[in-house]
């Protein structure tokens, strides 16, 4: 009986081998919703291509009004949301720092524009931190790196960064998806070189998820289809991908009701424990949450550009920024003829106008990414005939794993609230911590020298800028320490009597998370 048993079982082992290989092979076939090959019109792409810039500009120059004005909590359908006559061209005169999510794309941009579709990561990071304009955040913390020496993928990494979590790459990786037409792991490509400039973990997937909905906004018309599909760039164990996959669950659940979506993002997600300005506080610049707004816009939108930008606004935080993904992404689907005239009147009057701190225009911002569109396809086994574009699209693939802060938690803030006109100490107990504070001195061109002992010994001699431009986002940081009570005093070396050094919260950090809950 047994050599019979036997027998049969290799008789019909190549069957059903065969079986499950055509049977898998049946059901990788149904699964993907991606095409091997896409057919356009040079019009229909720079179409696109001018949707979404549009949509970008739009979506910022709507939620301005709001940006981190209603942190915490959802902005009130009373609270009436303008859209007057010459809004974008007041923002160009009165407050074009409005824009830095535009014009960080610029710059990333022209570099590439100059140098070609291979530009080095340093150029990327150079042209970058040495700019003109003010940052913020992880984008500053980074220009602060490479200006002393770290460069890229130092310059973004957690240890060096306090703010790697951070929304800033997620909301200038626009450009990174919008030359990569139908084609999310080349925009990946792109993303890995320019967002660990200044992003890590959370704060670099933010960017590669916008930049593979781009990708795909190009070649698939169904919202769910391009937020389901993008998010298959983003490794399953981050906790990016968790969030943004409770998004989705929560709109099938809830699908009439955005808010009860917003209210479980809230519940869950929304408890930033490493940007330093945000313990503690409604306020919540971190990538992952901004996203889960900007998904909210994109899936209760239903393809409505009027509702898409309203709902992403309402959400609050980073209230310009989310919109203006949310737009930039739905303007690529629906193509820059198709967005209402009532949003496209105020864009108008200044299409032609430069951005702050570049000499790029919106016309001239089409030109560009179309033009690294056409290079990025041929370059990928695409083709242009003509008037004819052949894409060869792909299927997303994750990217490497990586998870900033792993094992720290925020547990405290102590107010040290001192100024440094004599040796300051003070201790705490934890694995990490974060100093906020500040440099002024009416001469913008001085630098305090300050030096910081952890427990006796030097850890650090700091140059802290009092430029805004130049400045530390932190004036010292340090994680993975031992778990004990630690001691650290700071030492001012070049004090003058128009300046100020001045401490203020310490941010600690554990490696557990502090749950004082009394019930």
């Amino acid at each position: 009986m047994k050599r019979i048993r036997l027998n049969i079982t290799v008789s019909i082992l190549p069957v059903i081998i065969l079986f499950i290989w055509i049977n898998t092979s049946c059901c990788n076939k149904i699964d993907s919703v991606i095409p091997d090959t896409v057919q356009m019109s040079e019009d229909t792409l720079m179409n696109k291509i001018k949707g979404a810039w549009a949509g970008k500009v739009i979506g910022c120059s709507y939620g301005g009004q709001v940006e981190f004005k209603f942190n915490g909590t959802m902005i009130p359908d009373y609270f009436i949301l303008d859209w007057p006559e010459g809004k974008i061209r007041n923002y160009f005169d009165a407050w074009p720092g409005l824009y830095d999510d535009i014009y960080v794309n610029l710059t990333f941009m022209e570099v590439y524009d100059r140098l070609g579709m291979d530009a080095p990561a340093d150029s990327l990071a150079f042209a970058f931190a040495y700019s003109e304009y003010p940052l913020w955040h992880a984008n500053q913390a980074a220009r602060y790196n490479i200006m002393h020496g770290i460069i890229p993928p130092a310059s973004g990494h957690w240890t060096n960064n306090p703010h790697a979590d951070d929304i800033d790459f997620q909301i200038e990786a626009d450009f990174a998806g919008i030359m990569s037409p139908g084609m999310p792991n080349t925009s990946s490509e792109i993303s890995d070189k320019v967002g660990h400039i200044m992003n890590y973990g959370d704060g670099w997937y933010g960017g590669v998820y916008v930049a593979a909905m781009y990708t795909l906004a190009f070649i698939l018309n169904d919202m769910e289809l391009v937020v389901t599909e993008a998010l298959k760039t983003i490794p399953d164990e981050s906790t990016f991908h968790q969030c943004m996959s409770d998004i989705i669950r929560w709109h099938k659940q809830f699908p009439d009701d955005w808010k009860q979506t917003w209210f479980e993002c809230e519940r869950k997600w929304t408890q930033d424990m490493y940007c330093p300005e945000g313990v503690y506080v409604p306020f919540n610049i971190d990538a992952k949450v901004n996203c889960a707004y900007v998904l909210i816009g994109l899936l209760y939108g239903e393809g409505d550009f009027t509702r898409t930008i309203d709902i992403a606004t309402r959400c609050g935080q980073d209230a310009d920024c989310n919109p203006a993904t949310a737009a930039g992404i739905l303007g690529t689907i629906l193509g820059y003829e198709k967005i209402p005239d009532y949003w496209k009147k105020n864009l108008k009057e200044v299409e032609d106008r430069n951005f702050a701190f570049s000499n790029i225009s919106m016309n001239k911002a089409y030109l560009i990414s179309f033009n690294h569109a056409l290079q990025i396809i041929e370059k990928n086994g695409g083709s242009i005939n003509g008037d004819r574009i052949s894409i060869v699209c792909q299927r997303p693939l994750p990217v490497a794993y990586e998870c900033a802060f792993e094992g720290h938690y925020a547990n405290k803030k102590i107010p040290v609230y001192k100024k440094l006109d004599k040796p300051v100490e003070t201790s705490f107990d934890g694995i990490g911590f974060a100093l906020r504070g500040d440099v002024r001195c009416p001469d913008q061109t001085y630098i305090a020298l300050v030096e910081c002992y952890l427990d006796g010994e030097l850890m650090e001699k700091a140059e802290l800028p009092v430029s805004e431009h130049a400045r530390r986002y932190e004036l010292f940081w340090k994680f993975q320490l031992p778990k004990k009570r630690h001691h650290l005093s700071f030492k001012w070396l070049n004090p003058r009597n128009d300046a100020a050094v001045n401490l203020g919260e310490l941010v600690v950090y554990s490696d557990e998370i502090n749950k004082n809950n009394h019930y």
